[in-house]
């Protein structure tokens, strides 16, 4: 139960932030702090100062829906902030995307501690590869200054190809601004833009970096950035991170989860990132190359590191292996080639997805080989990097630091690798067994130098599972909020993919806009759209009516396709006011589009999926949201098409249960466009009848924002 202290000062903290910027309370907004406030305030700790999972099992965590405008952010620091202090947990806020980590970062977290009276430090976490590797620096300038900027670096050709003289140059200056103090380390804090290539040359992974044993961790960047985490009350990091650090087991990167109160902000995101961590990928043609490339350049590493005893035993066994594997793979690429027979209109190669998740038992036999092989390999690579760990740390080494710290690296590459293709193979291996989730497992081909190659690829159908144990179980308590987190007005989406507990505190808060003030309108010559053809000929005859007038305005398209053809069919004097994704990146799109609206112009945006959620177009900025069509998921996703299989399976129905209400989210998601602000007002149009002539077109309709309705 919330104690009279914590809710004094809470309501305190509340207060104050609000007299101190001005800021009326909102309804939602007081909602949600107590909502908050509530479920963590409730959570029972036993006598070491962890959640009692016994008596608080599930009502830790804390569900909320939080309209636009709500101002979710700053109820969910006021009334996290100080129950994490007071239970002397570390509070730990996820995002989903940059930019509203850089908005919490910079501007909200700053605020509320300029303005509650709470006292509190915060910082922001990155993974490893966000920043840079010295002792990968260090290895590239000796390496120039031995062959000349024209050297092609590293052990593997394909990988590393010759580096250019700018890159050199960029190199040479990251050294210089190291020296200087002008730089610390960190990828974003450099003043200009880094090429994935050329910083991949100079960052690392948990494989490859050698840790404390490296002579540069006094000056690393990463750990230094890494101990200032555990000084610090409150971290930002992102969906990725968190989920990168509870695949290491908690705790690796950030607090451990027992001693973290969670909350994850853009929440919806989180189920989809998840799959992305759970789910296996290797490529048949890349993998043999690298195995390949490794027995050839194995007599050279143990020539060099070779210490007469274990990592010598083990690199004896090394080529055997090697080639056994590479041979496994050989023998799998005439069964995948089989199965990616189909083309599609350009004569290209198309994915090919098991049906069920069943592959042919000709294709599991060989998998449970590659099983075996890579098995084998991960062992002997992981002996072999642990005996080099040994030597690193040993001062009376009799293999030069050097050399070991050459070879550590690559070590953790070929040991990396190894596990990814041990997982991947080990899942095709064995049937899903009866009582279980089957999982989705397809092949993609993909574009190899003029090519071709195969990804093999396995994913959970669902990420509830994985969250539950990893995540949900283990945190001393979680706060879940998102402007969409019911679909259909219900969380039952979120529940089904995320794996939240059913007796969880869910609630949604209202919005303080006024609703009334935009119109929702479906014309009368809006057409059904499951007629592609019939439907982008109505689009691209109704839409210059609609997009009369001044002042700013966003189509958003469900395919490319569409969008382009409509663009194209336009009349001529259109070309000028249309902005299209695609065309320039999304900041100078929105950038040009602000800057014809500032002018008194008209300027509209055609976007797909990825505009229909984030962009903030306040005011004139965006009168008008027109929507194509009911996004519908494309149905050709792998991972989709196995979960309504197994709900199908099931007895259910997976387009009323999975289709329709994914679809009502992404729609209320588009709709959000529109009213960003208080005073703001418009229209949102649909051009898809099916919203008023098929029965699940009145539940969709009941989902969206209590608009003015002009349904034609």
């Amino acid at each position: 139960m919330l104690s009279d202290t914590l809710k004094s000062a809470i309501q305190g903290a509340y207060s104050q932030f609000l007299c101190g910027r001005g800021h009326r309370p909102r309804y939602g907004q007081k909602l949600m702090v107590a909502a908050i406030a509530r479920t963590l305030g409730g959570i029972i700790q036993n006598t070491s100062g962890e959640r009692d999972r016994e008596k608080t099992d599930g009502e830790h965590i804390c569900v909320v829906e939080a309209g636009t405008g709500t101002g979710k952010t700053v109820s969910y620091l006021l009334a996290a902030i100080p129950l994490a202090q007071a239970r002397q947990k570390t509070l730990v806020v996820s995002t989903a995307t940059v930019a509203l980590q850089e908005q919490i970062i910079d501007k909200d977290l700053p605020e509320v501690a300029r303005h509650s009276g709470l006292n509190f430090e915060f910082t922001l976490a990155k993974g490893r590869s966000r920043y840079l590797c010295l002792s990968k620096l260090d290895q590239l300038l000796s390496s120039f200054s031995a062959a000349g900027s024209g050297l092609s670096l590293g052990l593997y050709e394909d990988e590393l190809p010759g580096v250019a003289a700018q890159s050199v140059a960029l190199y040479q200056q990251m050294t210089d601004s190291l020296a200087a103090g002008s730089w610390d380390g960190d990828r974003d804090n450099w003043p200009d833009s880094i090429e994935t290539e050329d910083w991949n040359r100079v960052t690392t992974d948990h494989r490859q970096c050698s840790g404390r044993r490296c002579p540069h961790v006094t000056n690393c960047s990463f750990f230094r950035a890494r101990e200032s985490l555990g000084k610090t009350q409150v971290i930002v990091a992102n969906h990725d991170l968190l989920l990168a650090d509870l695949a290491l087991g908690g705790g690796a990167i950030l607090p451990p989860p027992e001693e973290t109160i969670y909350v994850l902000d853009e929440a919806h995101h989180l189920p989809d990132k998840a799959l992305d961590h759970f789910s296996h990928h290797s490529r048949l043609g890349a993998s043999i190359g690298w195995l390949d490339q490794t027995n050839k350049v194995l007599g050279q590493m143990l020539g060099e590191i070779g210490d007469g005893t274990e990592l010598d035993r083990c690199g004896e066994q090394l080529p055997a292996v090697l080639a056994s594997a590479k041979q496994g793979l050989e023998l799998m690429w005439p069964l995948v080639e089989e199965l990616c027979v189909s083309e599609d209109v350009r004569e290209n190669p198309v994915r090919y997805r098991f049906k069920d998740g069943v592959v042919p038992d000709a294709m599991m036999q060989l998998a449970e080989k590659l099983r075996e092989d890579f098995d084998e390999l991960e062992s002997l690579l992981n002996k072999m990097s642990q005996v080099v760990q040994r030597m690193l740390e040993d001062a009376h080494s009799p293999v030069p630091v050097v050399d070991l710290e050459r070879w550590y690296p690559q070590l953790g590459s070929w040991h990396g690798r190894a596990e990814v293709n041990l997982l991947l193979w080990a899942n095709y291996a064995r049937a899903d067994t009866d009582g279980t989730l089957p999982r989705a497992r397809w092949i993609t081909p993909l574009d190899w130098g003029g090519s071709t190659d195969y990804e093999v690829c396995s994913s959970p159908i669902l990420a509830a599972k994985a969250l539950e144990q990893s995540l949900w179980q283990r945190c001393y308590g979680a706060v879940l909020t998102s402007a969409t987190l019911t679909a259909l007005g219900r969380f039952d989406r979120l529940r089904l993919r995320a794996g939240t507990p059913e007796n969880a505190s869910y609630q949604v808060v209202p919005s303080p806009f006024d609703f009334s003030r935009a119109n929702l309108r479906v014309p009368a010559r809006a057409v059904d759209a499951g007629n592609a053809d019939l439907h982008t000929g109505a689009v691209i005859e109704i839409l210059p009516e609609l997009l009369k007038g001044a002042g700013g305005a966003l189509v958003l398209f469900s395919s490319r396709r569409q969008m382009e053809t409509v663009s194209e069919a336009l009349p001529g004097n259109w070309c000028s006011r249309i902005l299209m994704q695609g065309q320039k990146s999304r900041r100078q799109l929105l950038n040009a589009h602000r800057e014809v609206i500032d002018g008194g112009g008209s300027s509209v945006l055609f976007g797909l999926a990825s505009f229909a959620e984030g962009l903030d177009l306040p005011g004139d900025y965006c009168r008008h949201v027109i929507i194509a069509k009911l996004p519908f998921a494309v149905p050709d996703d792998p991972i989709e098409a196995a979960l309504a299989e197994w709900i199908e399976a099931k007895g259910g129905n997976a387009f009323l249960q999975i289709t329709v209400p994914d679809a009502a989210l992404k729609l209320v998601q588009a709709c959000g466009r529109l009213l960003r602000a208080e005073g703001d007002s418009g229209t949102v149009t649909l051009l898809d009848r099916r919203i008023v002539t098929k029965r699940y077109g009145q539940a969709i309709l009941d989902s969206l924002p209590p608009f003015t309705r002009n349904i034609e």
